[in-house]
């Protein structure tokens, strides 16, 4: 066993992917498995993939990201399990940081950290600095953590049968911290700067943002919907009237944005890099 399993899923992304990969690559001071899931790419990522030694590369057909990942988690030996977009990376020392803090909170079952956002060519952007668990804004502001720089101990997630929800394909991230949370898992927040997030046109997160084909704003409403449905599931929950239970939604969606505004102002200086 490894102390980490790190699971890329993968689709045409070899423009990015090589960073991605050494950033694993230049891990030190633990054990790793980096495992490619791949739903078929047509451009250079294989060919890519090949190249670094300490990846596993697996093609086959999936039913989209969250589909990919669980993929991976089924597959996964280490004790801890994350999972790293193609587009993103480590930073320096990560893992190491990550297992250094499980070594001293037994108690955890995720762990989370901070990390940068960066932009399509790698230059910095700006910090995402966080700070310990609330899950009443999980619940009802949204998905505040970064999957990026997030860690699930194996055998008190994953192997006891939590997976992502399939259905979800843009929000999965906050659909499993909220059921991950609700079923009694510890969340631990580390002050360390983990990964680099990349925003580019392309991400899931942003391809639709500011465009005016009805297409294109269907697909940006259905994201918004994944969120909903999460705060409708998992939120506060008062009235039988749906519309009465959105101002509610509402009410507190600003009171937690606020709340989170001022509890990163309070714990920034304390955030360190890798």
């Amino acid at each position: 066993m490894c102390d980490f399993s790190i699971i890329t899923p993968s689709l045409n992304y070899g423009h990015f992917i090589a960073q991605c990969l050494q950033s694993v690559a230049c891990q030190q001071g633990v054990t790793f498995e980096h495992l490619i899931m791949d739903a078929g790419s047509n451009d250079t990522t294989r060919e890519i993939a090949a190249r670094f030694h300490h990846a596993e590369f697996f093609q086959e057909s999936d039913e989209g990201m969250s589909d990919a990942i669980n993929k991976g988690f089924r597959r996964a030996q280490g004790r801890w399990v994350m999972w790293l977009n193609a587009d993103d990376m480590l930073r320096p020392n990560a893992l190491l940081s990550v297992k250094e803090f499980a070594e001293e909170r037994p108690e955890s079952d995720v762990i989370y950290g901070c990390w940068n956002f960066i932009d399509h060519d790698g230059s910095y952007i700006r910090r995402m600095t966080l700070f310990p668990f609330q899950r009443g804004m999980l619940d009802n502001l949204g998905c505040y953590i970064g999957s990026t720089s997030t860690y699930f101990r194996r055998e008190t997630t994953i192997s006891q049968g939590f997976l992502l929800n399939t259905k979800f394909h843009s929000v999965m991230d906050g659909e499993y911290f909220c059921r991950l949370a609700v079923n009694g898992k510890v969340f631990c927040y580390l002050p360390v700067v983990l990964a680099d997030f990349r925003l580019h046109d392309q991400s899931i997160s942003r391809r639709n943002i500011g465009k005016t084909d009805l297409n294109d704003i269907l697909a940006r409403q259905i994201q918004f919907a994944e969120s909903r449905a999460i705060r409708r599931y998992y939120g506060v929950r008062i009235f039988e009237d749906e519309m009465l239970n959105g101002i509610v939604e509402g009410v507190l969606y600003h009171a937690y944005r606020f709340l989170k505004g001022f509890l990163k102002l309070v714990y920034a200086r304390r955030t360190q890099s890798c």
